[in-house]
C-alpha cells in the first residue's frame, strides 16, 4: 500500500456542515482567540496550546508531524457560522499496518454539543477508510475525561481497556488513558449508518 502524502496532505473534507482544512501556519491568528480565553480546552490534553508561544509551538509540531508523514492536522470550520471552530488530526500514521489514530481534537465552548463532532468524525473516518484504505482506527484520552469518552461511545468505538500511567501530564501527574478503536468491517457494517443517522436525525442538536 502507498500513498502520496503530498495530495493527502492538500485533502480538503467537507460535507453540508463542516470544512475540514489542512492545518497551516496561516491559521494562527483565527486560533488564537481559544488559545488565550479558552483555558479549559487543554484541560485534559498533553500537548496545551494556551497561550501565543504555545499556540506557535503546537502549529509547528503539527507540521513536523505532517512533514515526517506521521500526521495530518486539520482546522475545523462550521459552515453555519462561516468561523474556526477548532482543530483535529490524524496521529501515529502507520502505513504499513494500515492504521492510525484520531486525536487533538477541541472545539471552542460556543461549538461543543453543536453536532460539529459527530459531522467531523464521519468525514475523518470515511476518510481513513475508504481514501487511505486503513483498517483500524484508535482513539485515546485521559480515563477522567468523561466528555471525551462518553463522545467516543456515541459515534460507535468499541472500548479496548485501559493503558495504566502510561503519560505524565502538564502538571507532572501520571494519567491513565482509555482506548477505543473502530474497525474497517464495523465501520463498512454498521458505525457508519450509524454516524450518519445521528447527522441526518439532529444536523444542530447536541451529538458531542
Amino acid at each position: 500500500m502507498k500513498i502520496n502524502f503530498f495530495e493527502v496532505g492538500n485533502t480538503i473534507l467537507e460535507n453540508e456542515r463542516v470544512i475540514l482544512k489542512p492545518l497551516s501556519l496561516h491559521d494562527f491568528e483565527q486560533l488564537l482567540p481559544f488559545s488565550e480565553n479558552e483555558l479549559d480546552i487543554w484541560k485534559f490534553t498533553l500537548v496545551h496550546a494556551n497561550g501565543r508561544d504555545a499556540l506557535i509551538k503546537y502549529i509547528n509540531n503539527a507540521l513536523e508531524g505532517k512533514t515526517a508523514n506521521t500526521q495530518l492536522p486539520f482546522i475545523v470550520i462550521d459552515k453555519l457560522t462561516n468561523s474556526y471552530a477548532g482543530s483535529t488530526r490524524f496521529y501515529d500514521i502507520d502505513v504499513q499496518n494500515q492504521k492510525t489514530q484520531i486525536g487533538y481534537t477541541w472545539y471552542g465552548k460556543e461549538f461543543q454539543g453543536t453536532g460539529i463532532n459527530v459531522n467531523c468524525k464521519y468525514l475523518l473516518l470515511e476518510f481513513a477508510f475508504h481514501t487511505l484504505g486503513f483498517e483500524r482506527v484508535q482513539f485515546m484520552a485521559d480515563s477522567r475525561n468523561s466528555r471525551s469518552i462518553a463522545a467516543m461511545k456515541k459515534i460507535g468505538c468499541t472500548e479496548e481497556g485501559i493503558l495504566r500511567s502510561n503519560y505524565i501530564t502538564s502538571d507532572g501527574l501520571r494519567r491513565d488513558s482509555i482506548v477505543f478503536s473502530i474497525l474497517k468491517t464495523e465501520w463498512e457494517s454498521h458505525v457508519k449508518q450509524h454516524l450518519i443517522s445521528l447527522i441526518n436525525k439532529h444536523p444542530s442538536k447536541c451529538l458531542n
